[in-house]
Formats: C-alpha cells, sequence, structure tokens
C-alpha cells in the first residue's frame, strides 16, 4: 500500500487526464516565445486574477524573487511578516538576489494589518532603506494555513497605494484561501501590482508556479527569469500540467478543507497532543505533549505508513491533498488512536 503522505501537497502525482492533457499537448521553443501550450496557460491563469500578462516558471520560488527583484532597487527594503515564506523558506533570495533588506512584521498566524503595513514603512531619511514593496502570503504556510480574506487585502492595499509603495502576493495556496473565503480570483488584480500562483500545491500539478503583472511588468520579468537560469524549452508539457489543474482541480479543494478539519477533531480528542492550530484550511499543525518525543512520534507515524514533517519544537505539521483517500482517512485515524506515549 501506499503511505499516507501527508508533508505537503507537492507529493502529487500526476493523474491519468493529467498525464493524457500533457501526452497530447502541442509543444514549441519556449525561449523563442514558440509554445502554444505555455501561451495558453499564462493567459488562462492572467485571466482568471483580472491580470494584464502572466509568465511560466519552475518554481514559487523564483516567480517570488522575480517579482521581488522587479520591485526593488539595493538599499530598499520589502515589508513581510515575520514567518514568510519570502524570507524563511528562499535562501535569503531577497538579499542575494536584490540586495534589499527586509522590515519583518510580528503578525498573527502569518497574518499582519494595514496599521502594522503603514508603521513600517521607512521615513525618508538617508539612515534608512527605503519601502519598495509590501508582500503578503495566503494562505500562511507557517500559520497553518490561515487567509488573507479581499477585505482585509484590500484596506492594506489602499495604505500601500496612499503611500505609493507596490503590493505582491505569494500566493502559493491563493485557491485555497479562495476556496474557503468564497472570494473571487477577479478581484485579486485590483489590489496587486504582482501575484504569484503556485500549481503544484493542492492542484495536482508536478511542477511550476506562474506570476502574473502588467504586460511590461512581465516583459522585464522575462530578463530577470533568464538570469535566474529560468529560460526552458518544450515547457508545454509542463504547462498542460498547470491547465489541466486549473481547469480540473479547484473545485474539489473543499474536500481537503473538510478532511484537515476530520484529522483536527480526531487529533484534539488524543491525550498525546498539547494543541491543534485552528484549521482553516489543508493544513493542520499541531504541538505535541512535553513529554512526547517528537522523533519518536514521527517514527511511529512512518513505521505505521503515514509521513509527517516537523514544524518547529514538538510542532507538526499535515497538509491534506487530492492523493488522500477515504480509505487512507480511515487508516490514518486507526494509526493515530493507536500511539502511546
Amino acid at each position: 500500500m501506499n503511505p499516507i503522505d501527508l508533508r505537503s501537497d507537492t507529493v502529487t502525482k500526476p493523474s491519468p487526464g493529467m498525464l493524457q492533457a500533457m501526452f497530447s499537448a502541442p509543444v514549441g521553443d519556449d525561449v523563442y516565445n514558440e509554445d502554444p501550450t505555455v501561451h495558453e496557460l499564462q493567459d488562462y491563469c492572467a485571466s482568471l486574477f483580472g491580470m494584464e500578462a502572466a509568465l511560466f516558471c519552475p518554481t514559487g520560488t523564483m516567480t517570488n524573487q522575480i517579482a521581488i527583484k522587479m520591485h526593488t532597487q539595493p538599499l530598499s527594503e520589502v515589508i513581510c511578516e515575520k514567518t514568510s515564506h519570502i524570507y524563511l523558506y528562499e535562501v535569503g533570495g531577497i538579499a542575494f538576489h536584490s540586495a534589499a533588506s527586509v522590515h519583518l512584521v510580528d503578525g498573527v498566524r502569518g497574518k499582519i494589518t494595514p496599521q502594522q503595513v503603514l508603521a513600517g514603512i521607512n521615513p525618508d531619511n538617508v539612515h534608512y532603506p527605503v519601502t519598495s514593496l509590501v508582500s503578503l502570503e495566503n494562505t500562511c504556510n507557517k500559520g497553518g494555513g490561515s487567509y488573507y480574506t479581499l477585505a482585509e487585502i484590500a484596506a492594506i492595499a489602499e495604505v500601500c497605494q496612499q503611500n505609493g509603495i507596490p503590493l505582491h502576493l505569494d500566493g502559493a495556496r491563493v485557491f485555497n484561501a479562495l476556496a474557503a473565503s468564497g472570494d473571487s480570483a477577479l478581484e485579486y488584480g485590483k489590489y496587486f501590482d504582482s501575484i504569484s500562483v503556485c500549481l503544484s500545491k493542492g492542484l495536482g500539478a508536478p511542477v511550476g508556479s506562474v506570476l502574473l503583472g502588467k504586460k511590461n511588468f512581465i516583459e522585464k520579468a522575462k530578463r530577470v527569469r533568464k538570469a535566474l537560469g529560468g529560460g526552458w524549452r518544450q515547457a508545454g508539457y509542463l504547462a498542460a500540467a498547470g491547465l489541466y489543474a486549473l481547469q480540473n482541480n479547484l473545485d474539489r479543494l473543499q474536500e481537503d478543507h473538510a478532511r484537515a478539519k476530520q484529522i483536527a477533531q480526531e487529533l484534539a480528542l488524543s491525550s498525546y497532543v498539547a494543541e491543534v492550530i485552528p484549521v482553516e484550511t489543508n493544513i493542520v499543525i499541531f504541538r505535541l505533549a512535553d513529554e512526547v518525543d517528537m522523533d519518536q512520534y514521527l517514527e511511529y507515524l512512518k513505521e505505521n505508513g503515514v509521513l509527517a514533517t516537523s514544524f518547529g519544537p514538538q510542532l507538526i505539521r499535515f497538509v491534506t491533498h487530492l492523493d488522500i483517500s477515504e480509505d487512507m482517512m480511515q487508516t490514518l485515524f486507526e494509526v493515530l488512536d493507536g500511539f502511546q506515549a
């Protein structure tokens, strides 16, 4: 039996339908701007969010770093939440690629407020870097899948607009946020200057992210992508997987959210669990009781066919996705109930 892999929603395998779409995709050399399936993906994704243009890239880290490079210059600064992916998990890329500083905001479960953004904007003073970008993450990975609503985004965007500062979205799991909030992707284009959309988290594509923005922004972004080694050839085979994911796998995200909440309810009844962070989307983070050895617990899960990841001292993360079945859920509950601290 395949393991019940809850380490991430990036571990999914292409479905038969997705594979067929990949095998039959018309392709060309994307560096020459000749891949029709890449063009179709970019146009489709841009239209979903009401943005002018898009750029297909290998990873979300690349799309984020391209956007930051485009919006900043050396001696400038990015406002972001202290646990955001662009700061914690992109290898110091803001400093490496853009020679920019960061202003870290202590948010609540990964989310920041308009007041915190306003307070983080530096005065025009030679001693300080120039505040050049605000970046939000939706959903918030370290926040346990918490999400911004469109109203919250609009309030932050107003502060940015009043101060002439671009607003970027790290939309690694933006469709989970939209599924949970009921907000429209089309409205996002009104508030963000750039959006990174990941196709391999939750949606089931094997690889790929798309950067969205205005046409001139995306044209310049192509040069940055090339400098980062992101120029690729017959990328349409991968773009076809992304198209299939966007056209077939959005409506089912609510199933992942429901399963995550079921897991949280089961964990809340376990004597060895000290706390379960409230579940809003497809991420479950829970804290083991102090007397439980975390490594021993993870090994117990692995021996019983469940893969999970540590997420800090005594913290475990589960992430639900489309490769988790009802049978797997029942087996998971049995494994969780069977642990003896």
